[in-house]
């Protein structure tokens, strides 16, 4: 006479989903491992980021074609580079109004792209370094965005193209950091304190040891009066 042994399947603890580690319930009644769950976050963030990657330098290319394409190839004249570059910002503002991302998001790229659209056409990259950096200052204030971080990603987008294109990091570099503050000026006390706190450590660490800090406004404007003041005085003696 045989016996039959019935097959006993293995009990598993409460809370164990076969994977390492506590679990984790999901809506439709199955339950995913903490392992999974950070892997699958993992993953997931990875895509975004490298997603994030290509819509930046997507916004680079598209902003250095429309400013190579706008400005006449033998150089730009300044009223004209001025021009360009306000409606350059100004539609970029716009547009990530539209998609619902913030200014911050765009603005390196958007630096960036105008930096190298304006060397394309042989054009003066300070000049443009400078008031692309007034152009953000601005509407970023009309928006009420952050005006230390725009400043921060918009000089660190202008010191990276001319890095690119091989010119002088620090005077371009300068001339970014000049036109923030000037242009901070026009918003408040505030606001120029600000942007002066976030850009003062990017003298010297990222635009070179040679790079002066910059004065603020009245300062740079005072100084001729008091050489003319100077040699007058000299004169009189």
């Amino acid at each position: 006479m045989s016996s039959k042994v019935a097959a006993t399947r293995p009990v598993r603890a409460p809370g164990h989903a076969g994977g390492n580690g506590p679990v984790v319930s999901r809506g439709d009644g199955e339950s995913v491992s903490i392992e999974h769950a950070a892997q699958s976050l993992r993953e997931g963030i990875v895509r975004g980021l490298s997603g994030l990657g290509t819509i930046e330098a997507n916004i680079v290319l598209l902003v250095r074609k429309t400013v190579s394409d706008t400005l006449h190839t033998g150089g730009a004249a300044a009223g004209e580079l001025v021009n360009v570059v306000h409606h350059v910002v100004m539609g970029t503002i716009g547009a990530a109004e539209q998609v619902g991302t913030g200014l911050t998001m765009s603005v390196k790229s958007v630096a960036k792209g105008i930096v190298l659209g304006v060397h394309d056409v042989g054009g003066d990259v300070v000049a443009a370094s400078s008031e692309t950096l007034r152009a953000l200052i601005k509407q970023a204030a009309a928006v009420g965005s952050d005006l230390g971080v725009v400043a921060r990603r918009a000089v660190d987008g202008v010191i990276e193209a001319t890095v690119e294109i091989g010119g002088n990091v620090a005077k371009v570099g300068k001339g970014a950091i000049e036109g923030a503050i000037d242009e901070a000026g026009k918003v408040g006390n505030m606001a120029v304190k600000t942007v002066k706190e976030v850009l003062s450590g990017m003298v010297g660490s990222r635009l070179g040891a040679g790079a002066a800090a910059p004065a603020p406004a009245a300062t740079r404007v005072a100084a001729p009066a008091r050489k003319r003041l100077a040699a007058a005085q000299r004169a009189s003696r």
